[in-house]
């Protein structure tokens, strides 16, 4: 088992930045592909950002490259998302996702992920 709790989210205007992060524990944390997820009201939950086990790949939705950055710091069990010119369109519930499967492994949507956060809710104003 793993828990995902994420924290970070909040109320920004439009061209602010945010700092998501998300806090591990139970089973070995580098064990999982890590990444997040979003679901907007009335929307299906998309694929925003994944890293891999060490850290040093990645991959963005087209929504979020040059904007967004995944990273992960293995010592302390934690992925960040740091998400700078944000845009209204970017409100939504933010959820840690962590995924067993290889980073080669491609990833769209939330078919297969093991594990979930509760999510944390992101409200970007115009």
């Amino acid at each position: 088992q793993v828990q995902l709790v994420e924290s970070g989210g909040g109320l920004v205007q439009a061209g602010g930045s945010l700092r998501l992060s998300c806090a591990a524990s139970g089973r070995a944390f580098t064990s999982y592909t890590m990444g997040w997820f979003r679901q907007a009201p009335g929307k299906e939950r998309e694929f925003v950002a994944r890293i891999s086990r060490s850290g040093a790949t990645t991959y963005y939705a087209d929504s979020a490259k040059g904007r967004f950055t995944i990273s992960r710091d293995n010592g302390k069990n934690t992925v960040y998302l740091q998400m700078n010119s944000l845009k209204p369109e970017d409100t939504a519930v933010y959820y840690c996702a962590a995924d067993s499967r290889s980073i080669q492994i491609i990833v769209v949507d939330p078919v297969g992920i093991d594990y979930w956060g509760k999510g944390t809710l992101v409200t970007v104003s115009s």
